[in-house]
C-alpha cells in the first residue's frame, strides 16, 4: 500500500522549503488502498519477520548499561509462549486482555501474542491510577490483565471490583504479586503456536480516548486500521525505511518518548516500526531533555515522534545541542498540540530536520500532516490530508466551508476514489449513540477546529471546546500559546477563558517559566509576586507586540506545571473549569 510513487520520488532529498518541489497532488492522485480480506497485525508486525535471517526488533536502552537486543524471532518465540498460556486460562477470539506495561520487551511480546490468538488487546497506561484503571477494566470486561511492577498495586487495589477479570498475569519484578508468573508461565511452554486467520475488519484494539472532553470512550480498532495508519507514518518520518539514493531499505532507528499504551505510542511508533521491520527503542524510564538528547545519540536514532511539550523543553534546555551530542536525526514527527513557528525553526536551525507535524485522533489516526521530503511544510500548519485521506473543514450542516473560514475537521468514510479508508475505528465500546453522533453522514468529526487556506494547508485553531470568545472576538489559544513560548523566559504556556461580568470572559494565561528563571524568581528583590508582576508587564506587551491587542493575556497565572493527560496533550478544559469555579465562588449570584 505504500509502493505507488517510492521509485520516482526516492531521487529526492529533504530540501529546504524554497527549492523543493512539491509531489503532494501526485502522491494523493496516484494513491490506491490495498486492503485484503484477511490480515492480522501480529503477521505483519513479526511473524513474517522472524521467518527471515534474524533481525533486530527491539533495542532495550537503559542508561549507564550495555543497550540489550531482541530479535524478532525471540519476540515471535515469546509472544507463542504467551499465547499458549492465554488460552489455557480460557482467553478466546474478540476477549479483552488489558496490557498494562511501560516500554519494554514484555509489552510487545503481549501485543503480538494477543493479536494471534484473534483476541483484542486494551492497552493502559501504566500512570493510570486505581479510578482510572477500574472505570476502563469493568467498562470493557477484560477477562485477563497483563502487568508490570508500574501497576500491579493499582490494579490489585481495584481488582475486586472487577468481576469480570479472571487472571492478572505480573511480569518483570512483580512476580509473585499476581497470579501468574509472566517468566514462569512462558518458560513453561513449547513450540510454535497456530495463529488465527483474522479478517481486516476483526476488532483488534480497544484503545480509550484520553477524556480530553469528557468521559474517556473505548474505540474499537481493527486490524487494517494498522494499514490506515502507514502513508501517514510513512509520509510523517520522510519516507520511513527507505535509502534516498538506491531505494533500498535502510538502517533506520526509531524512538519515541510515547506510552506504548496511547494511539501515539502503538499506532504511531511499535506497530509501524516493527510492519516495517525496523528496531524501536525501548526505554523505561522519567522523560528528561538531557535523557532525550542522550538517548538519541547514544542509540544513533534516525526517526523520532516528540510532542511539542518535549520539543519545547529541549529547545530551553538546549539551545544549541549540537555542541553537546552527535546526532544522526533524519526525520521528525510531532502531534498532540501545535507546535508553532519558535519550536519549528529550532527544529531546523538546531537538529537539521524540518518538522513534521501531524493531526490524528484515537479514532481515525495519522489523517492530516507533512511531509518535508515531497512537499513543503509551513511552519504552524497542520498539513494536508494524507495519500488515501478525504479530509475537509466542514460546518455544522457538514458543508465544506470557504478558505479561511474555521470548521471541524472531518475525515470521509471514502477516498478520493472512492475506495473505503481503512483507517476508521469500528465504533465506541457500548456506545452507539456516541458513535452515531461521531458522522455526519459520511463525514467523521474530529471536535478539532481549523481553517484551510488557498493552497490545501490546515492551521488548527483549537479543541472545538477550547475556542472562546473574549469582548466580541473569538479566541483561539493556541497562536496566543505559540507567541508565549517565544519568550525566553516561558517554558510552556496555556490559555483559556477567565469569566467576567461585564466582557463575558477575558484572555487568561497560565505559565510556566523556564528553568533558568527559578532562580532568578526566589532572588528578586520584590520576592516572587515581585518577579510575577514584572514577567506579566512583559509578557503582556510581548504579546501586543506580535499579535492583534485584544488577544494579549489580561491575566497571566505562573503555575509549577501545566495540567497535562497522559498523551502529553495540555488539559486546558480542567483550567477553564477551576476559572468558573473560583467565579462562582466569587459571585455566588
Amino acid at each position: 500500500m505504500i509502493k505507488r510513487h517510492e521509485a520516482e520520488r526516492s531521487q529526492h532529498r529533504d530540501k529546504p522549503a524554497a527549492a523543493q518541489p512539491d509531489h503532494y497532488a501526485a502522491l494523493h492522485a496516484g494513491f490506491r488502498w490495498q486492503v485484503d480480506e484477511y490480515f492480522n497485525i501480529a503477521e505483519a508486525c513479526c511473524r513474517r519477520w522472524a521467518r527471515e535471517q534474524p533481525r533486530t526488533a527491539i533495542r532495550v536502552h537503559k542508561p549507564g548499561a550495555k543497550t540489550v537486543l531482541h530479535s524478532f524471532q525471540a519476540l515471535q518465540k515469546a509472544a507463542d509462549a504467551l499465547s499458549q498460556v492465554l488460552t489455557g486460562l480460557g482467553v478466546q477470539r474478540g476477549d479483552r486482555v488489558a496490557i498494562v506495561m511501560p516500554q519494554r520487551l514484555e509489552t510487545a511480546v503481549a501485543y503480538m501474542a494477543v493479536f494471534q490468538m484473534g483476541a483484542v488487546a486494551m492497552p493502559l497506561s501504566m500512570l493510570f491510577g486505581p479510578e482510572a484503571l477500574e472505570y476502563r477494566l469493568q467498562d470493557s470486561d477484560a477477562a485477563v490483565a497483563i502487568c508490570d511492577e508500574s501497576s500491579i498495586a493499582s490494579l490489585n487495589a481495584i481488582r475486586g471490583n472487577c468481576p469480570a477479570l479472571r487472571t492478572v498475569i505480573a511480569a518483570g519484578s512483580a512476580r509473585g504479586q499476581g497470579d501468574i508468573d509472566y517468566e514462569t508461565a512462558l518458560a513453561a511452554q513449547n513450540g510454535a503456536f497456530t495463529a488465527v486467520k483474522t479478517k481486516a475488519d476483526e476488532g483488534a484494539i480497544l484503545i480509550y480516548t484520553s477524556g480530553t472532553t469528557g468521559p474517556p470512550k473505548g474505540a474499537l480498532l481493527p486490524h487494517r486500521a494498522l494499514i490506515g495508519n502507514l502513508p501517514g507514518f510513512v509520509c510523517s518520518h520522510n519516507w520511513f525505511g527507505f535509502d534516498g539514493k538506491t531505494n533500498k531499505k535502510s538502517d533506520a532507528v526509531f524512538w519515541s518518548p510515547a506510552d506504548w499504551a496511547w494511539t501515539g505510542g502503538l499506532m504511531d511508533a511499535l506497530l509501524p516500526s516493527l510492519y516495517f521491520g525496523r528496531p524501536i527503542v525501548a526505554f523505561n524510564g522519567r522523560f528528561s531533555p538531557e535523557l532525550a538528547f542522550s538517548l538519541m545519540a547514544e542509540q544513533g536514532v534516525t526517526h523520532t515522534f516528540l510532542f511539542p511539550t518535549a520539543l519545547k523543553a529541549m529547545m530551553k534546555a538546549y539551545p544549541r545541542p549540537g555542541q553537546h551530542f552527535k546526532l544522526k536525526l533524519q526525520a521528525m514527527m510531532s502531534a498532540g498540540e501545535a507546535v508553532g513557528d519558535a519550536v519549528f525553526a529550532y527544529c531546523q536551525e538546531q537538529l537539521g530536520v524540518t518538522v513534521n507535524e501531524m493531526f490524528g485522533q484515537t479514532e481515525i489516526n495519522y489523517v492530516v500532516g507533512n511531509c518535508s521530503r515531497f512537499w513543503p511544510a509551513r511552519p504552524g500548519s497542520m498539513g494536508k490530508g494524507y495519500p488515501g485521506h478525504r479530509v475537509a473543514v466542514i460546518d455544522d450542516e457538514g458543508n465544506e466551508c470557504p478558505v479561511g473560514v474555521p470548521g471541524d475537521v472531518s475525515v470521509n468514510r471514502y477516498d478520493v476514489h472512492g475506495d473505503p479508508d481503512p483507517i476508521f475505528f469500528l465504533g465506541y465500546w457500548k456506545k452507539e449513540e456516541a458513535t452515531r453522533n461521531k458522522f455526519t453522514g459520511d463525514w467523521c468529526r474530529t471536535g478539532d477546529l481549523a481553517r484551510r487556506d488557498a493552497e490545501g494547508y490546515l492551521w488548527y485553531e483549537g479543541r472545538a471546546d477550547d475556542v472562546f470568545k473574549a469582548a466580541g472576538y473569538r479566541i483561539g489559544p493556541g497562536e496566543i500559546e505559540n507567541c508565549l513560548v517565544k519568550h525566553a523566559a516561558v517554558a510552556n504556556a496555556a490559555v483559556v477563558p477567565k469569566p467576567d461580568r461585564e466582557r463575558g470572559a477575558v484572555v487568561k494565561a497560565y505559565v510556566v517559566i523556564a528553568p533558568d528563571q527559578v532562580a532568578a524568581r526566589a532572588a528578586h528583590p520584590g520576592g516572587a509576586a515581585g518577579f510575577d508582576e514584572e514577567l506579566t508587564a512583559k509578557l503582556q506587551a510581548h504579546v501586543k507586540t506580535l499579535l492583534a491587542p485584544y488577544e494579549y493575556p489580561k491575566e497571566i497565572e505562573f503555575i509549577d506545571a501545566l495540567p497535562m493527560t497522559t498523551t502529553g496533550k495540555v488539559q486546558r478544559r480542567v483550567l477553564r473549569l477551576q476559572e468558573e469555579e473560583r467565579f462562582r465562588a466569587q459571585s455566588p449570584t
